[in-house]
């Protein structure tokens, strides 16, 4: 059976008989543990948040991107009527709850605002966005029901101010239009009436925009989307009358595509010249709602994982038929289906940069109209598919699709003789600013042969700036909030150094005041990372081992299970946010004490979580059983799960260290 006809029969099963899918599986509810989630705001930054940095695309692009776009963000009298006066797709964005913890809704709109698209000002400042980190045109939805159109202010807007200098494309949703938010499939608003004289009809109104010189081409030939090539009666005398039309007045030969998002049927046997694909349709990754605290009992959707869509697609062979690759960045339609929604976890601005980069180097066809690869989606708002700028992580997705380019184009080729250099960093947090020339003592001239980050509260700055310059040492200084410890403010320097960075030394000014030995502590901890011969020794370590994640001064490493304290439910609660299962980090082993040396790429996972700053509990001198105190656990388990191996600062160098099996740790005690 080929896929087409495969689909053809799901459908067939979807449309008439839907009770006949089982049920996705429930998430864990329970009021006898508390809640894991913020409650400060729904629209706090997380880990991950970029701004806006105006910074270079390639040029030439090594591929030209095309953003999905959805026009439905201005109101229309057929809305009015069907939802409410006033309804625009803003009103399903506002009004998402988060359904299980660690749910990101509802996601709010940053620098662009709830905006409105009758205005042209809207649609410029897109454009602008888009072009800047390398988007080259939009591909708008089209809403064509026999004669009547909705929803097109926006591209009258585009066709009426030629200044909008940006090329845009059209995709026909021929699909009925029916009341789907709200479960409610079979009630149909408005149906399409495919026919002979609707080809015609359509194709005619449809010319004003195929002849516009900013209309997107392939080879010349403007560039016609189809969403579901399935409805069509007679797909071949569909596509030979537009062709035809076409030609007798005066648009030319046409590029037609059939959009892969409910049927995969190969664009030669239909008269389309490419298909175009559409994820997340058409794939079935692992759900993860079983393993889900819920806050709502009563949520029944689902919970894929996006990370699984990523890889899936990212390898997926090249069909024998002309393709229009496709990438997807992220995917939540809670807002349309409230409590029923299909909610893709762990989709990040990495993972979509690293999918992008991947599909342009290798699944892109070469030559002929090969260049073209389509992203779901520019403002899908209420299905979390979306580039714009949100609240939780600004710029991030518009950032990765910026470096996705940079990362597709060709390397320039290496001089002889260069090896893979290690681009290293240090990173201290100086909450004790008294204690920071004793760290810088440990460090040595490697203070000042290698980037240096202090992270520090903005009351200790000063203190901090008359030490350095004494010194006669240049460091980056960054001012933080006074939460999550040593771990927060490491976390935002780790993820602001990668890509650039490979490795970082971790090291923050420890007193544990709570103990009596807290200065012997810190002590051993610096003379066994960051002194000169420790500090050559771990770098060629690295350098050697692509496969070497995380160095820990000897003597340090403990199992977790010894020392899980108050954390374990922090440690579960972490576990859901990363994909990890807390038996995985319960049963691994941490780097008391939290200075160590560390891969970038080990603990992509931890960013990739975009933990919130509000889920960070405010400081009153815990000792334990906060989140940072569970993430500085699970170091270990996320980079070892990320296929990475720990060793010990004495072993990259060379040196015995004694075995501490069966010695207790002197620095802590296990509970």
């Amino acid at each position: 059976m080929t896929d087409a006809v495969r689909d053809r029969a799901r459908q067939r099963v979807l449309s008439s008989a839907p009770s006949l899918l089982p049920p996705p599986p429930t998430g864990q509810w329970s009021t006898a543990i508390p809640e894991w989630r913020p409650r400060a705001q729904a629209g706090g930054r997380a880990i991950g948040h970029r701004v806006r940095t105006g910074a270079p695309v390639p040029d030439p692009l090594p591929a030209r991107l095309v953003a999905f776009y959805l026009p439905q963000f201005h109101p229309i009298p057929e809305n009015d009527a069907w939802w409410g006066k006033g309804f625009t797709e803003w009103r399903n964005v506002a009004r998402a709850l988060p359904q299980f913890e660690g749910h990101a809704q509802p996601r709010l709109p940053d620098d662009l605002g709830f905006y409105d698209l009758r205005l042209p000002q809207t649609l410029q400042a897109q454009v602008e966005l888009a072009r800047e980190h390398g988007v080259s045109a939009f591909c708008t939805y089209f809403y064509w029901f026999g004669g009547r159109t909705l929803l097109e202010a926006p591209l009258r807007q585009w066709l009426d101010h030629p200044a909008i200098d940006f090329p845009i494309c059209l995709c026909w949703a021929n699909e009925n239009w029916s009341r789907r938010w709200d479960g409610r499939e079979q009630d149909i608003l408005i149906g399409q009436s495919h026919s002979p004289e609707d080809d015609l009809a359509f194709i005619a109104h449809v010319a004003a925009y195929l002849r516009d010189p900013r209309y997107l081409r392939i080879d010349g030939r403007p560039v016609l989307l189809v969403y579901r090539t399935g409805l069509l009666p007679d797909p071949p005398a569909t596509a030979a009358r537009w062709r035809a039309w076409c030609r007798d007045h005066g648009v030319g030969e046409i590029h037609l595509a059939c959009v892969h998002a409910f049927e995969r049927d190969d664009p030669r046997a239909i008269g389309f010249d490419a298909a175009v694909e559409f994820p997340p349709n058409l794939s079935s990754p692992p759900s993860l709602a079983a393993t889900q605290r819920l806050l709502n009992p009563d949520w029944r959707g689902e919970a894929p994982d996006w990370r699984d869509l990523a890889r899936e697609w990212a390898g997926r062979p090249m069909p024998a038929y002309p393709l229009h690759p496709a990438v997807n960045c992220g995917w939540d339609n809670e807002p349309r289906r409230p409590g029923r929604g299909r909610s893709y976890l762990h989709a990040s601005p990495r993972g979509y940069r690293d999918w992008l980069a991947a599909t342009i180097r290798d699944r892109l066809p070469r030559g002929k109209a090969g260049d073209l690869v389509f992203i779901n989606a520019w403002n899908e708002w209420a299905e979390g598919a979306v580039l714009e700028p949100d609240s939780r992580l600004g710029h991030a997705w518009l950032e990765a699709t910026r470096e996705a380019l940079a990362a597709a184009c060709p390397a320039e080729p290496a001089e002889a003789g260069d090896g893979p250099a290690i681009r290293s960093a240090i990173v201290v947090h100086a909450w004790y600013p008294e204690v920071l020339d004793e760290v810088l003592d440990a460090l040595g001239e490697h203070a000042k042969a290698h980037r240096l980050l202090v992270t520090l509260p903005a009351d200790r700055r000063a203190a901090v700036d008359t030490l350095l310059q004494r010194r006669g040492l240049a460091a980056e200084l960054v001012e933080v909030e006074n939460r999550g410890r040593d771990v927060l403010p490491f976390l935002d320097m780790l993820d602001r150094l990668e890509p650039a960075v490979d490795v970082v030394l971790k090291l923050h000014t420890k007193r544990s005041t709570h103990r009596d030995d807290g200065d012997l502590w810190r002590r051993e901890l610096l003379q066994r990372l960051a002194t000169p011969a420790r500090f050559e020794g771990v770098l060629r370590a690295f350098s050697s081992d692509p496969r070497l994640g995380l160095v820990a001064p000897e003597g340090h490493v403990q199992p977790v299970r010894d020392y899980l304290g108050a954390n374990a439910g922090h440690l579960a609660h972490l576990g859901r946010r990363l994909g990890l299962p807390a038996a995985d980090i319960a049963g691994a082993r941490f780097v008391a004490g939290s200075m160590f040396w560390v891969r970038v790429a080990a603990l992509r996972p931890l960013l990739d979580a975009h933990l919130s700053r509000d889920e960070f509990e405010p400081e009153r001198g815990q000792d334990d059983g906060t989140l940072a105190h569970a993430i500085e656990r699970s170091f270990v388990a996320v980079a070892e799960a990320a296929g990475y191996r720990l060793d010990t600062a004495a072993a990259c160098c060379g040196e015995p260290a004694p075995d501490p099996q069966g010695i207790p740790y002197r620095f802590a005690r296990p509970g």
